[in-house]
């Protein structure tokens, strides 16, 4: 699974993710760099709009239509989404289809279980300072009409490096595929498949940092320093 990410260059989405200044303005103003995101916290994500990429704030954390309070993010367990059934699943099969989007991070966590405990690791690509796992969104909406942007990341195997320390991983997109992704007139399995696949292998970077992170409102530079 995915649970913990970074975010701690901000201020480099707009020319990554090529966003219109005039959304930055509002988003730098409001969203301040993280060293440790949560499930339930609210950041930012990348859609498109007819080819025209748009940064939107949305709770981590996918709400299903037919959820009953919005506080069910925990009940439903929906941080992650399985590359591997996501086209059947009623909980994912009309997302994954139709509202896409990218999650911008600069790294992620993991925990590998050993017999004093479970170890963290920061992990984040070589090649890429600011990336963007695939995800998928939903806007749950209550009988007033009350709305709430909803988002999860999408995990698939690991890679060669992953595997040693967890049997899972999140979909890290390549910048070449990020368009691909975002285009929902690919709306059957075989436009997109290919993309949900593992890192490749060799690229990714990842060490030992403080079991400080496991504690969500810890948040600060030091947790993704080496051991």
């Amino acid at each position: 699974m995915c649970g913990r990410t970074t975010l701690f260059t901000p201020d480099k989405i707009g020319k990554r993710f090529n966003i219109a200044s005039t959304e930055l303005k509002a988003f730098q103003k409001d969203f301040k760099p993280t060293y440790n995101a949560a499930p339930t916290q609210i950041m930012p994500t990348i859609v498109s709009d007819s080819g025209t990429n748009h940064i939107r704030l949305m709770k981590w954390g996918f709400l299903p239509t037919w959820a009953k309070d919005p506080n069910d993010t925990f009940k439903y367990k929906t941080f992650n989404a399985r590359a591997e059934d996501i086209f059947e699943k009623p909980t994912w099969r009309s997302a994954i289809r139709h509202t896409r989007c990218l999650i911008p991070a600069n790294g992620f966590y993991e925990w590998q279980a050993l017999k004093d405990g479970k170890q963290p690791y920061f992990i984040h690509p070589k090649d890429q300072q600011l990336f963007a796992f695939a995800g998928i969104y939903n806007i749950w909406k209550n009988d007033l009409g009350d709305e709430w942007d909803t988002y999860s990341i999408i995990t698939t195997s690991p890679n060669k490096e992953m595997s040693e320390i967890h049997n899972r991983m999140p979909v890290i997109l390549h910048p070449k595929n990020e368009k691909q992704w975002l285009d929902t007139s690919n709306d059957t399995p075989e436009s997109i498949v290919d993309l949900l696949k593992p890192y490749d292998n060799g690229l990714l970077e990842m060490y030992k940092v403080s079991r400080d992170v496991n504690t969500a409102r810890v948040d600060n530079e030091n947790l993704i320093h080496p051991l």
